[in-house]
C-alpha cells in the first residue's frame, strides 16, 4: 500500500471513528444532561433516539448522493453538518434545541458513513488490499462505539456534559483540513439521475419506521398505528417508483448479489445483538454496580482493545481462510462470549468475573463488524458502491433500533413498581436475561450466515 493510500485510509478511518464515537459518547452523560436541561424521565432517551432516527433515515440517501454528487464532497458536507450540530448541542439550553442538534448530527453521520465506505471500496481492489483496508476502517468504527463510552465518562466527570459535544469540533476540523489534500475529488456522475422521488420516499419510510420503533412505548397506540401505516404507504410507493425509474435508487440487479443480501441481514442482526450490548452493560455498571461515569468508561477499556484487535485481524483472516469460515467462527465465539458474560452478571458480582465473557464477545463484535462490510462490497461495481454502503448502513441502523426496542422490554419486564435494593436486583436479573437473549440472536445470525456459499471466499 503506497503512502498516499495509507494516509487517505487513515483519514477515512478517523472520520469513521468520529461518527462512531457519538453513538454512545452521550450515554454516560445522560443523567447530568437530564438534570441540567430539565428532561423528563420519558424524554431523556430522546437524546439517543433523535440521532438514531435521523441517521437511519438518511443513510440510503447519503449513499446515493455519494455515488452521484461525489464521495469526497458528501464526506466533507457531512463532517461540516456534524461539527455545526455538535456546537449547537453543547450550547443548548433546553431539550428542543438539543434534540434538533442531535437530529442534524445524525444527518451528518448519514452522509459521512457511506461516503467513507464507498471511497475505500473504490480506492482498493477487491481482495487482500480491500480486506486489509476494511479491517483498519472497521477497527476504528467498532472501537469508536466503545471508546465513546470511555471518553464520555471522562469528559463528563472533568468538564461537564457539554464536553461530549464540544470534543467533536477539533476532530471534525482536522478531518476537513486533511480531506482536500488526501482524497481524490473524483467526478460526479452527471449522466446519472439522483432519483429524488425514490430517495424521498425511502428516507421517509425508514425515518418513520425507526421513529415508531424507538418512540413506540411513549406514544398513544392510535398515533403509533398512524405512523406505521404512513411508513408502509411510503415503502409501497418507493417500490413502485423504483420499478418505473430509468435509474433507480436501488438497482434491482444489485439485490441479485447473494453475498450482499446476506450481508444486509447480518448487519441488521449484528446491530440488534452486538450493537445493543454496550447500552445494557453501561446500565449494569452504573445502575446496578454504582459506577460513576469515569469508572464506567474505564470498565470498557478491555473490550475496546479486544474489539480493535478483532476487527483489524478480521480482514487478514478473511483473505487467508475465506469469508464464510471466518464469519461463522467469529459468530460462534461471540455467542459463547454472550453466554459466559450472562452467567457472570449479578447484582453483587465483581468485574473480574465478567472478563472472560467480555473478551470473547468483543472478539466476535470486532470481527463481525468488519466482515459484514467486506461481504456488502463483494461483487459490487465501483459506480454502485455508495448505494451498497447505504443499504448495509441502513440495515444496521434499523437493526439497532429494533434490537434496542425489543431488548429494553426484556430488561424491564420485572422492574415496574420496584425501588431501592429490590429494583437493583431486578435490574441485574433483567440485564442478565437480556444478554442471554442477545446470545440467542447471535446464534440466529450464525444460522443465517450458513447461507453464504462455501465458495464465498474473498482472496487476492
Amino acid at each position: 500500500m503506497d503512502r498516499r493510500k495509507s494516509a487517505a485510509l487513515a483519514l477515512l478511518s478517523f472520520a469513521m471513528l468520529i461518527v462512531s464515537l457519538d453513538q454512545y459518547i452521550v450515554v454516560v452523560a445522560l443523567p447530568e444532561i437530564g438534570r441540567e436541561l430539565r428532561y423528563s424521565a420519558h424524554t431523556l432517551q430522546s437524546v439517543i433516539s433523535a440521532y438514531a432516527i435521523a441517521s437511519s433515515g438518511f443513510l440510503l440517501f447519503g449513499g446515493r448522493a455519494a455515488d452521484v454528487l461525489g464521495r469526497r464532497r458528501m464526506l466533507m458536507t457531512g463532517l461540516a453538518l456534524y461539527g455545526v450540530a455538535s456546537l449547537a448541542g453543547g450550547l443548548a439550553t433546553g431539550p428542543a434545541w438539543q434534540l434538533t442538534a442531535r437530529a442534524v448530527q445524525g444527518l451528518g453521520g448519514a452522509l459521512v458513513f457511506p461516503s467513507t465506505l464507498a471511497i475505500i471500496n473504490t480506492m482498493f481492489v477487491e481482495g487482500r488490499d480491500r480486506n486489509r483496508a476494511l479491517g483498519i476502517w472497521g477497527g476504528s468504527g467498532a472501537a469508536g462505539l466503545v471508546i465513546g463510552v470511555l471518553l464520555g465518562g471522562a469528559l463528563t466527570r472533568m468538564f461537564g456534559w457539554e464536553a461530549v459535544f464540544f470534543v467533536n469540533l477539533p476532530l471534525v476540523g482536522v478531518a476537513l483540513l486533511l480531506a482536500v489534500p488526501l482524497l481524490d475529488g473524483g467526478r460526479p456522475e452527471v449522466r446519472r439521475l439522483f432519483d429524488l422521488p425514490g430517495a424521498l420516499t425511502a428516507t421517509g419510510a425508514v425515518t418513520l419506521l425507526v421513529f415508531a420503533l424507538v418512540q413506540g412505548p411513549a406514544l398513544d397506540w392510535s398515533i403509533l398505528v398512524g405512523i406505521s401505516v404512513i411508513a408502509v404507504v411510503l415503502l409501497v410507493a418507493f417500490v413502485g417508483i423504483e420499478r418505473r425509474s430509468p435509474d433507480p435508487l436501488v438497482p434491482p440487479n444489485l439485490l441479485r448479489n447473494r453475498v450482499l443480501v446476506v450481508a444486509l441481514v447480518i448487519a441488521f442482526l449484528f446491530m440488534a445483538t452486538f450493537g445493543s450490548l454496550l447500552y445494557f452493560l453501561s446500565l449494569y455498571f452504573q445502575d446496578v454496580r454504582g459506577y460513576d461515569p469515569l469508572q464506567t468508561g474505564l470498565g470498557f477499556l478491555l473490550p475496546t482493545a479486544v474489539v480493535v484487535a478483532g476487527s483489524t485481524i478480521a480482514g487478514q483472516a478473511v483473505t487467508r481462510f475465506g469469508l464464510r469460515r471466518t464469519l461463522l467462527t467469529a459468530l460462534a465465539v461471540g455467542a459463547a462470549g454472550a453466554v459466559v458474560l450472562g452467567l457472570g452478571l449479578s447484582a453483587d458480582g465483581s468485574y473480574v468475573v465478567l472478563v472472560p465473557g467480555l473478551v470473547l464477545v468483543s472478539i466476535g463484535d470486532g470481527a463481525v463488524f468488519t466482515m459484514m462490510f467486506i461481504a456488502a462490497a463483494t461483487g459490487v461495481p465501483d459506480r454502485k458502491q455508495g448505494v451498497a454502503s447505504g443499504l448495509v448502513s441502513t440495515s444496521s441502523g434499523i437493526g439497532a433500533s429494533v434490537g434496542l426496542a425489543v431488548l429494553v422490554l426484556v430488561a424491564n419486564a420485572h422492574t415496574s413498581g420496584l425501588v431501592g435494593e429490590e429494583l437493583r436486583t431486578a435490574a441485574a436479573e433483567g440485564i442478565r436475561t437480556t444478554v442471554f437473549v442477545i446470545g440467542a440472536g447471535i446464534v440466529l445470525t450464525l444460522l443465517f450466515a450458513l447461507r453464504l456459499r462455501k465458495s464465498a471466499t474473498v482472496c487476492s
